[in-house]
């Protein structure tokens, strides 16, 4: 067996750390001037600087693109460790690894921006080349500025209340809506709306800038969870409000708060439609909001005026659940509501105005971007491989980007930035559309050091999406390889894409000597709705019944695919698949390592589970079937747990458990906590150990000689 250049094997590891596996120095956030003047976006200086700054693309007379540096944040950053909590959990939510400029909000035009900076608000004039960002003065840390449309005012958080502020800072901040507890938060997204839902904001300007909706949040049933840092025992253990399946959530309204008057509150019955959803400002001072039930099978759509009146504009009804996607429920300029609903008859998610079908069966919408009288940008996926981005004008669909890859978009009136990948080559390209340019935006990313060379497939009669991955100059017939099988496996999120950069670190892993297989199976996004809804009442059986049958159906087709030495590993619910996969198939998998793995549904957040399995008390068998906890005994395979003790999210309490009830049933495994790491791991040193140590663990127990020996 030959193995790729040994100094990017070596290297590989500390490259992905110290890049955050390649997001540094890639320009996001992108936000476009609807007269197509200026393109505003964040961008680290290189694919090694964390701290992003702020950017501004403008067309420069000959048909292309000039970039300008507006604020260099590493001239206004300090220590992480002053970041507020509440701007500490809006980053863990986003899976935000970067510092600096994380995000930024803009008028209307695209002319004035306001950001924090590890606390400190700043605005500045993005039409004025080398104006400095100005510090606002505020009554503490600030977190989620949101400026007025027209420029002169931003609302912001500070200690969980909200207050407005002149963007030039001429007057004191005023309190517009005061946080009357400890539990109490304003303009902040609730944990299970920002983890689960996909709605990581919780304020929101209406056009025609008279007033702002915002959350408040009382998180005052929430139990509470305590994160303590066992290596510092000195400090005290942190309270976390989680929401456990079964257990109450925090409560969540919306409000009506004019910049002159009192806040009225957005009327809706509470106690039937719980999760404030999604909330859609419109361009002419109006809201589209939608509310769901616990079990997220019932759909409350509200519209609501600039003086707070609120009517209802649509119930839905689904099961064994509505799936949410970007953008929408929304009005159209001509007052028609857009949705994306599931076609079960056509099995399809499918873009309808008024219930009247705009998208063809052959595709399944996955968001829309931009709504206008001119018309309507949305993604959708043609296969579950690729991801395109799509046009509607009238009643003529077009594809704008939609040649296989995953295409993103990011649309305004003024133009559009398409976010372009391919099976073929890490890293994407951004290409800027706008009427007096077309151009890219340069990314400083890093190229991996090693070069992804993936094999997809189809396999078995469900046509299951495979990636296959050898060591790099590996001959066909010339050696056996053991396999590891890295899926992530869960709804939500598909590995098997037309991104070569998403495999840059299997392609490493197998560069050791292994033979690296993903299997998309149940659950998993861009197959419509019967196949996603497989998972309904099961996050076991199915699930892991599509790994072993695709690993069987690739085995048949690749001899050198050695079924007598089959690993797997995964982070999150990936951890969870690759923990039941050597406690319920150990004739097929022969050791696991997982990353921070759901142990027991029933502690896990109540959106998420209670989606899938329904309620504990009402389903228990349901929860048990799942549970990794009652099949402890089974285990006869070599399992590493990792997880982090500050994980917030899939909470430590899930791995110790797990390892208690295999202490119990006399089972050996390893653990291997790491401390201070949350979901995410960003830290350096960290990162890159992580990488190897599995590649090792995997390495022993599946008989693997060190790289380069054969």
């Amino acid at each position: 067996m030959t193995t790729q250049d040994d100094t990017a094997a070596e290297t590989y590891p500390r490259q992905q750390a110290a890049t955050r596996r390649f997001r540094l120095g890639v320009p996001r956030g992108f936000v476009i001037a609807p007269d197509g003047r200026r393109v505003a976006f964040i961008r680290s200086s290189g694919g090694r600087d964390p701290v992003g700054s702020l950017w501004v693309a403008e067309p420069d007379g000959s048909g292309g693109l000039s970039e300008r540096l507006v604020v260099d944040a590493r001239e206004l950053a300090h220590a992480d460790d002053d970041l507020p909590a509440a701007e500490r959990a809006r980053r863990e939510r986003m899976r935000e690894t970067t510092s600096g400029i994380t995000a930024f909000s803009a008028d209307a035009d695209v002319r004035c921006a306001a950001f924090s900076v590890d606390g400190t608000l700043f605005s500045v004039d993005l039409d004025r080349p080398g104006a400095e960002a100005v510090g606002l003065p505020t009554p503490g840390p600030v977190v989620d500025p949101r400026v007025s449309p027209d420029g002169r005012l931003v609302a912001f958080v500070s200690d969980r209340s909200l207050y407005l502020l002149d963007t030039d800072g001429a007057t004191p901040a005023r309190c517009l809506a005061e946080a009357d507890s400890e539990t109490v938060s304003w303009g902040l997204a609730d944990f299970v709306s920002a983890e689960e839902l996909g709605r990581v904001r919780g304020l929101w300007w209406l056009a025609d800038g008279s007033a702002v909706l915002a959350e408040r949040v009382d998180e005052a049933g929430v139990a509470i969870r305590w994160i303590a840092e066992p290596a510092h025992p000195e400090r005290e253990p942190r309270p976390h409000r989680y929401p456990a399946a079964g257990t109450e959530n925090a409560e969540s309204r919306l409000f009506l708060i004019p910049i002159e008057g009192e806040p009225a509150e957005i009327g809706w019955d509470h106690m039937a439609f719980p999760y404030l959803a999604t909330v859609q400002p419109d361009d002419i001072g109006r809201a589209v909001v939608s509310v769901l039930s616990r079990d997220q099978q019932h759909q409350l759509v509200l519209d609501v005026t600039s003086d707070g009146r609120v009517a209802v504009a649509a119930e839905r009804s689904a099961r064994p659940w509505l799936t949410l996607h970007p953008g929408v429920p929304c009005r159209r300029p001509d007052g028609s509501l857009l949705e994306v609903i599931a076609n079960i008859d056509d099995d399809c998610f499918q873009l309808v105005a008024d219930g009247r079908p705009l998208t063809p069966t052959e595709l399944n919408v996955t968001g829309i971007a931009h709504v206008s009288a001119d018309g309507i940008v949305l993604t959708a996926q043609p296969t579950p491989l690729d991801q395109g981005v799509y046009e509607i004008r009238g009643a003529a669909l077009t594809a704008v980007a939609a040649e296989p890859g995953i295409h993103a978009v990011a649309a305004g009136g003024g133009g559009a930035v398409i976010a372009s990948t391919d099976a073929y080559e890490p890293g994407a390209r951004f290409e800027v559309r706008l009427p007096e340019a077309v151009a890219t935006i340069s990314s400083r990313a890093e190229s991996p050091a090693v070069r992804p060379e993936v094999t997809f497939l189809r396999v078995t009669d469900r046509e299951l999406a495979c990636a296959v991955l050898w060591p790099a100059g590996h001959v066909p017939g010339s050696a056996r390889l053991p396999v590891v099988m890295a899926p992530y496996g869960g709804p939500h999120s598909a590995r098997v894409v037309h991104a070569a950069g998403a495999f840059s670190s299997d392609q490493w892993l197998a560069d050791q000597g292994f033979a690296v297989v993903i299997v998309d199976g149940a659950g998993t996004p861009g197959r419509g709705p019967a196949f996603e809804f497989e998972v309904s009442r099961d996050l076991a059986a199915r699930v892991l019944a599509d790994q072993v049958a695709a690993l069987h159906a690739l085995a048949a087709l690749y001899p050198d695919l050695d079924l007598g030495r089959v690993g797997i590993t995964g982070w999150s619910f990936g951890g969870y698949l690759a923990a039941l996969a050597v406690l319920d198939r150990p004739d097929v998998f022969h050791v696991a390592v997982a990353g921070a793995p759901v142990t027991d549904w029933a502690l896990y957040d109540t959106a998420y589970s209670e989606r899938y399995l329904g309620l504990p008390d009402e389903d228990p068998d349901t929860y048990a079937a799942t549970s990794l906890l009652t099949r402890a005994a089974q285990l006869a395979r070599p399992l590493l747990v990792i997880h982090g003790l500050a994980d917030d999210n899939v909470l430590v309490a899930h791995s110790l458990q797990f390892s208690s009830a295999l202490l119990a049933a006399g089972r050996p495994h390893s653990v291997l906590p790491l401390s201070g790491i949350t979901h995410m791991t960003p830290q350096e040193v960290v990162a890159e150990n992580l990488l190897r140590l599995e590649a090792g663990f995997l390495a022993e127990h599946l008989q693997v000689p060190p790289a380069g020996t054969n």
